[in-house]
């Protein structure tokens, strides 16, 4: 899985183009006891953020099903407008092309498609602010918004270059907002990041991995002010993996084991060498490593979960465990996610199976982390998913927002087409900003909002969701 859904792990890696292209959320009685349940309701909540041993968390997971509960449809954005669009950018408009990622910081949302084009909407004004594209031949192929220094970084191919190297430029939010986004500046400048070469940004550790393959470097820099800490120089490491406070180098694997090495991610200090047994002739469907614990699995062979520091070595069946598609660690609650056959598991690193998500089978089989948010508490994780059979039979092929409980698995709410589309008729009751009748909410329904969402966006600060559909709108669900 290509990326780290916010509060879960698994590294933001670009990888530059093999080949030179640019693609890649009645009676007075019973009111009156319905006001005092709630305020029962209110104060157990209340008692609960004191009392619970981690009080935020606390708070928040037992108020998650009032924060979703009302949520509707209330805003829709349109970049497929060439009229506003300066004649540079016009070839992006020549079709529709779907919203591959969604970010949001400081009421400002960017939206990326797949034709490259970059967008920034400003939920204040509800109007498109700019493009984030400052030249005609650039073709933007990722989002990282680094909240260290409040910026956004753009990671794009030219095509003067054959969109063969990757290019990365910073940019203040700020300045974005003010609609200037050739106010920013090039990062890692020095280094050709050429495929197989990649950029891996890290915002656990704070750190940024580049591995330029032309010089067999990989280069590790502060995610802060983007001064280089040290790089590494070896022709046999096959693979890094990065974990919290530590990347492990995995070495070109011999007939019976593969070497590793567990280094600081801090200055690159060797804190551990050693060599993990394989079986011979069997391919390694996956090595990750989190903290102290190291994950190996071989086609057609059981799991294994090896402790680098006391090297206790467990297993667990491959009938019970098997090769997963996409893994997120939850890096405070030392749980991990799998994604497999679109469903979502929880495990523990003793190989137990801790959660199994009700009603929540995704509407993708990639298993796309853009289609999928997990907030920074690791409590929820929001995912867009098939909606039940009878929601199908009514609306056809949308689809649903569910919001679930990690460590429970319960579907704390979910967005469907039957129960919001009353609340999206309210469009014009309360203040839809829509400007163009043909792109008005209250033409475009809730079922078709639901339709082909592409990506997935969970905006913490605002409780807002922001969804992106394969014909290049973004929606807003809000309270």
């Amino acid at each position: 899985m290509e990326g780290r859904r916010r509060g879960g792990y698994s590294g933001r890696r670009i990888v530059a183009s093999r080949r030179g292209s640019g693609k890649s959320n009645a009676n007075n009685n019973n009111n009156n006891n319905n006001k005092n349940n709630n305020n029962i309701n209110v104060i157990k909540k209340l008692q609960s953020r004191e009392i619970w041993s981690k009080p935020h968390r606390a708070f928040a997971s037992v108020t998650a099903s009032h924060r979703f509960r009302s949520m509707c449809l209330t805003h829709q954005y349109d970049t497929h407008d060439p009229s506003k669009t300066p004649s540079s950018l016009w070839p992006f408009l020549m079709k529709r092309t779907k919203v591959v990622e969604i970010v949001a910081a400081k009421n400002v949302v960017f939206a990326l498609y797949h034709s490259g084009l970059c967008a920034a909407f400003s939920r204040e004004t509800d109007e498109r602010i700019c493009f984030l594209n400052v030249c005609p031949d650039e073709i933007i192929r990722s989002l990282f918004y680094n909240k260290n220094n409040d910026s956004l970084i753009t990671v794009s191919v030219y095509a003067s270059e054959n969109f063969s190297s990757l290019k990365c430029r910073s940019t203040k939010i700020e300045y974005l907002r003010r609609g200037k986004p050739d106010a920013g500046f090039p990062l890692f400048q020095s280094e050709s990041l050429k495929w197989p070469g990649f950029v891996e940004f890290d915002d656990v550790n704070g750190k940024v991995l580049t591995y330029s393959a032309q010089d067999c470097i990989y280069k590790v820099f502060d995610l802060k002010n983007y001064t280089m800490l040290y790089s590494i120089l070896d022709r046999n490491v096959q693979e890094i993996k990065i974990s919290p406070g530590i990347m492990l180098l995995i070495y070109n694997r011999t007939s019976g084991h593969i070497p590793l090495k567990i280094i600081s991610i801090e200055d690159g200090t060797v804190l551990k060498v050693f060599n993990h047994l394989l079986h011979r002739n069997k391919k390694v469907d996956f090595i990750e490593q989190f903290n102290e614990k190291l994950l190996v699995k071989q086609e057609n062979e059981n799991l294994q979960i090896l402790d680098v520091h006391n090297s206790e070595l467990m297993e667990v069946s491959r009938t019970e465990f098997m090769t997963p598609s996409a893994f997120i660690f939850l890096y405070d609650n030392q749980l991990f996610l799998t994604f497999r056959n679109r469903t979502v598991s929880v495990w523990n690193f003793h190989g137990e199976l801790v959660t199994s998500f009700e009603d929540h089978q995704l509407w993708h089989p990639d298993c796309n982390t853009n289609n999928i948010y997990i907030t920074s508490d690791q409590d929820l994780i929001m995912s867009y998913c098939k909606a039940d059979s009878d929601d199908q039979w009514i609306e056809g092929t949308a689809g649903s927002i569910n919001v679930s409980n990690i460590l429970t698995g319960k579907c704390v709410a979910k967005i469907i087409a039957t129960s919001s589309s009353a609340k999206a008729d309210e469009c014009s009751s309360s203040g839809c900003s829509c400007k163009q009748s043909d792109s008005c909410l209250m033409r475009n329904s809730v079922a078709e909002a639901l339709e082909d969402i592409t990506a997935l966006f969970y905006e913490e600060d605002r409780n807002e969701i922001y969804t992106g559909n394969r014909h290049g709108l973004v929606h807003v669900w809000s309270n």
